[in-house]
């Protein structure tokens, strides 16, 4: 099968697309003939080492995936012909930019009925990291005052329609040129982030969704017993500490597969509550092309690699 991987850390041109073996499922798992492959920022950074979660190469990135099961092991979930959608493995490697994917069955749910299976793509990480952090963590409800930081982003779109699934009022911080898709998304409130400091005109949020590594900056907005949470300082226990000092809640969030979570969002898609936003598609053979855009950091929402 044809798959992309690198042998060696470095730019966008250390990704390779070669044939590979084929994997084969083992009880409980299935082998998924990939349509769509979504990219990610921490496919970017573990591709160029600034974050080596996989080791030293060679591996193939990329985790989220949406297509067809191929074969079912003993015991699997789902039958052949299925389509399906997830993360699987997270954070071990996954190789999901390939024609085929290996997953356990438990982590993948059916793909939402009302989008096709590039759209299906960009949901699991981002999604996932949005759900577990607004809905796991905080208990986002209806009424609550949400602080969503990138909310023009791949995760921050997501969380931004999550939120309003649930009931909340969003306030959204997001670069001027990208208020009306905010707003377009559910915002209740956009503010331009460039040209004013949140901390400095936000009060009384219940919950700040941060994906920009300012916590610290977070905590005056919050109400005393509101909540942080934080999905790039997640394993920061001084910034815990200084959180749970000033009489707020910190809830870190390092994203894991979850099909029960896969299915409530699919659930929220399939009722309209939810659509991913597709900044831009390229095919499997050019993961660099992605990576670049990715890492140019000006995406809207979601860039996905087309496969089958």
């Amino acid at each position: 099968m044809l798959a992309v991987i690198q042998n060696e850390f470095g730019g966008p041109e250390v990704l390779e697309a070669v044939q590979i073996d084929r994997p084969e499922p083992r009880g409980g798992e299935v082998l998924i003939r990939v349509h769509a492959s979504g990219v990610n920022p921490v496919d970017v950074a573990v591709r160029s080492g600034a974050y080596p979660l996989l080791g030293e190469p060679s591996f193939g990135v990329g985790w989220d995936v949406s297509g067809v099961v191929e074969e079912a092991g003993p015991g699997a979930r789902f039958r052949v012909g299925d389509e399906v959608f997830g993360m699987p493995f997270f954070p071990r490697a996954a190789t999901g930019y390939a024609e085929y994917v290996v997953a356990p069955s438990r982590q993948v749910a059916r793909k939402p009925a009302t989008i096709d299976h590039v759209q299906a793509a960009a949901l699991p990480l981002a999604g996932l990291t949005a759900w577990q952090g607004l809905v796991d963590a905080a208990r986002v409800g209806e009424g609550d005052r949400v602080l969503i930081t990138r909310a023009a982003g791949g995760v921050g779109h997501l969380a931004v329609q999550i939120a309003k699934a649930r009931g909340a009022h969003v306030i959204a911080l997001a670069g001027a040129p990208r208020h009306e898709f905010v707003r377009g998304l559910g915002a209740d409130e956009v503010i331009d982030y460039r040209e004013t400091d949140f901390a400095e005109v936000v009060r009384d949020v219940d919950v700040v969704f941060d994906s920009t590594s300012q916590g610290r900056r977070s905590l005056g907005v919050l109400r005393q017993g509101g909540t942080l949470v934080s999905i790039m300082e997640h394993g920061d226990r001084q910034l815990a500490a200084e959180v749970e000092a000033a009489g707020r809640r910190f809830a870190g969030v390092s994203v894991e597969p979850d099909y029960a979570s896969l299915e409530a969002i699919a659930a929220l898609v399939d009722a309209g509550r939810i659509r991913p936003h597709l900044d831009a598609t390229f095919p499997l053979a050019e993961a660099g092309r992605a990576h670049e855009l990715v890492g140019s950091g000006r995406t809207k929402g979601k860039v996905v690699l087309t496969v089958a």
